[in-house]
Protein backbone atom coordinates (compact mmCIF):
# COMPACT_ATOMS: atom_id res chain seq x y z
CA UNK A 1 0.00 0.00 0.00
CA UNK A 2 2.98 2.57 0.84
CA UNK A 3 4.82 1.76 -1.96
CA UNK A 4 1.70 2.67 -4.75
CA UNK A 5 1.07 5.76 -2.52
CA UNK A 6 4.59 6.95 -3.04
CA UNK A 7 4.16 6.11 -7.21
CA UNK A 8 1.08 7.88 -6.81
CA UNK A 9 2.95 10.76 -5.31
CA UNK A 10 5.85 10.64 -7.44
CA UNK A 11 3.42 10.59 -10.42
CA UNK A 12 1.88 13.33 -9.95
CA UNK A 13 4.93 15.43 -10.88
CA UNK A 14 3.69 15.09 -14.53
CA UNK A 15 0.64 17.59 -13.54
CA UNK A 16 2.97 20.06 -14.12
CA UNK A 17 3.25 19.23 -17.72
CA UNK A 18 0.55 21.54 -18.74
CA UNK A 19 1.33 24.26 -16.77
CA UNK A 20 4.76 24.25 -18.62
CA UNK A 21 2.70 23.84 -21.72
CA UNK A 22 0.79 26.99 -21.00
CA UNK A 23 3.73 29.12 -20.14
CA UNK A 24 4.77 28.28 -23.96
CA UNK A 25 1.16 29.98 -25.11
CA UNK A 26 1.90 32.81 -22.85
CA UNK A 27 5.63 33.09 -24.39
CA UNK A 28 3.53 33.11 -27.89
CA UNK A 29 2.16 35.94 -26.78
CA UNK A 30 4.92 37.88 -25.18
CA UNK A 31 6.00 37.44 -28.47
CA UNK A 32 2.55 38.65 -30.53
CA UNK A 33 2.66 42.01 -27.95
CA UNK A 34 6.59 43.03 -28.75
CA UNK A 35 5.54 42.76 -32.81
CA UNK A 36 2.97 44.80 -32.22
CA UNK A 37 4.60 46.84 -30.42
CA UNK A 38 7.74 46.68 -32.93
CA UNK A 39 5.18 47.20 -35.93
CA UNK A 40 3.64 50.51 -34.16
CA UNK A 41 7.42 51.54 -33.30
CA UNK A 42 9.49 51.31 -37.10
CA UNK A 43 7.06 54.07 -38.80
CA UNK A 44 7.50 57.26 -36.27
CA UNK A 45 10.84 56.31 -35.77
CA UNK A 46 12.00 59.14 -37.73
CA UNK A 47 9.33 61.75 -35.64
CA UNK A 48 10.28 60.47 -32.59
CA UNK A 49 12.03 62.36 -30.04
CA UNK A 50 15.68 61.06 -28.00
CA UNK A 51 13.31 60.33 -25.06
CA UNK A 52 10.02 58.14 -26.42
CA UNK A 53 12.71 56.17 -28.38
CA UNK A 54 14.55 55.11 -25.67
CA UNK A 55 11.86 54.68 -23.72
CA UNK A 56 10.37 51.95 -26.70
CA UNK A 57 13.85 50.58 -26.34
CA UNK A 58 13.22 50.29 -22.61
CA UNK A 59 9.58 48.25 -23.44
CA UNK A 60 11.41 46.16 -26.25
CA UNK A 61 14.18 45.26 -23.95
CA UNK A 62 11.73 44.36 -20.74
CA UNK A 63 9.45 42.39 -23.21
CA UNK A 64 12.84 40.14 -24.13
CA UNK A 65 13.42 39.55 -20.28
CA UNK A 66 10.42 38.22 -19.71
CA UNK A 67 10.61 36.12 -22.72
CA UNK A 68 13.71 34.90 -21.61
CA UNK A 69 12.76 34.41 -18.10
CA UNK A 70 9.65 32.26 -19.22
CA UNK A 71 12.24 30.21 -21.06
CA UNK A 72 14.44 29.56 -18.05
CA UNK A 73 11.74 28.42 -16.04
CA UNK A 74 9.99 26.17 -18.52
CA UNK A 75 12.70 24.47 -19.51
CA UNK A 76 14.60 24.41 -15.97
CA UNK A 77 11.14 23.23 -14.60
CA UNK A 78 10.34 20.76 -16.76
CA UNK A 79 13.95 19.48 -15.91
CA UNK A 80 13.80 19.51 -12.13
CA UNK A 81 10.42 18.88 -11.23
CA UNK A 82 8.81 16.33 -13.77
CA UNK A 83 11.60 14.76 -16.67
CA UNK A 84 15.30 15.59 -17.92
CA UNK A 85 14.73 16.72 -21.49
CA UNK A 86 15.85 13.65 -24.08
CA UNK A 87 17.52 16.27 -26.24
CA UNK A 88 18.89 13.99 -29.46
CA UNK A 89 22.64 14.19 -30.02
CA UNK A 90 24.03 16.19 -32.43
CA UNK A 91 20.73 18.87 -31.81
CA UNK A 92 22.27 22.52 -30.54
CA UNK A 93 21.39 21.85 -26.41
CA UNK A 94 21.35 25.40 -24.51
CA UNK A 95 24.44 25.82 -22.40
CA UNK A 96 22.54 26.29 -19.07
CA UNK A 97 20.26 23.73 -19.35
CA UNK A 98 20.30 20.83 -16.56
CA UNK A 99 21.99 23.46 -14.15
CA UNK A 100 19.52 25.22 -12.25
CA UNK A 101 17.82 23.90 -9.37
CA UNK A 102 15.10 25.26 -7.64
CA UNK A 103 17.45 27.46 -5.50
CA UNK A 104 19.00 29.21 -8.91
CA UNK A 105 15.70 29.27 -10.43
CA UNK A 106 13.98 31.36 -7.20
CA UNK A 107 17.19 33.82 -7.70
CA UNK A 108 16.98 33.91 -11.51
CA UNK A 109 13.22 35.34 -10.88
CA UNK A 110 13.57 37.48 -8.24
CA UNK A 111 16.98 38.98 -10.22
CA UNK A 112 14.81 39.34 -13.77
CA UNK A 113 12.03 41.33 -11.29
CA UNK A 114 14.56 43.71 -10.18
CA UNK A 115 16.02 44.20 -14.04
CA UNK A 116 11.97 44.46 -14.90
CA UNK A 117 11.33 47.22 -12.12
CA UNK A 118 14.66 48.97 -13.09
CA UNK A 119 13.92 49.26 -16.53
CA UNK A 120 10.20 50.05 -15.43
CA UNK A 121 11.33 52.71 -12.83
CA UNK A 122 14.18 53.99 -15.41
CA UNK A 123 10.52 54.73 -17.52
CA UNK A 124 9.25 56.86 -14.84
CA UNK A 125 12.02 58.93 -14.47
CA UNK A 126 12.20 59.42 -17.64
CA UNK A 127 8.69 60.96 -17.46
CA UNK A 128 8.92 62.17 -14.17
CA UNK A 129 7.72 65.68 -14.88
CA UNK A 130 4.05 64.21 -15.53
CA UNK A 131 3.97 61.28 -12.30
CA UNK A 132 2.57 62.44 -9.23
CA UNK A 133 5.49 62.62 -6.18
CA UNK A 134 3.33 60.49 -4.20
CA UNK A 135 3.47 58.27 -7.14
CA UNK A 136 7.17 58.56 -7.47
CA UNK A 137 7.86 57.59 -3.88
CA UNK A 138 5.90 54.54 -4.38
CA UNK A 139 7.56 53.46 -7.12
CA UNK A 140 10.84 53.68 -5.55
CA UNK A 141 9.41 51.96 -2.43
CA UNK A 142 8.36 49.17 -4.39
CA UNK A 143 11.81 48.86 -6.54
CA UNK A 144 13.68 48.81 -2.60
CA UNK A 145 11.24 46.38 -1.66
CA UNK A 146 12.45 44.08 -4.38
CA UNK A 147 16.18 44.87 -4.43
CA UNK A 148 16.23 43.85 -0.48
CA UNK A 149 13.97 40.61 -1.33
CA UNK A 150 16.10 39.29 -3.84
CA UNK A 151 18.92 40.20 -1.82
CA UNK A 152 17.96 38.62 1.41
CA UNK A 153 16.80 35.65 -0.92
CA UNK A 154 20.39 35.55 -2.13
CA UNK A 155 21.88 35.95 1.15
CA UNK A 156 19.96 33.09 2.72
CA UNK A 157 21.41 30.69 -0.15
CA UNK A 158 24.64 31.28 1.04
CA UNK A 159 24.00 30.48 3.93
CA UNK A 160 22.66 27.47 3.68
CA UNK A 161 25.36 26.25 1.66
Amino acid sequence: MEKTIERLIYANRWLLTPIYLGMSFALMALAIKFFQELYHFIPAILSMEENQLILKLLTFIDLTLVGSLTIIVMFSGHDNFVSRLDIAEGTEKLSWLGTHDDSSLKMKVASFIVAVSSIHLLKVFMNVEQIVNDKLTWYVLIHITFMLCAFLMGYLEKLKQ
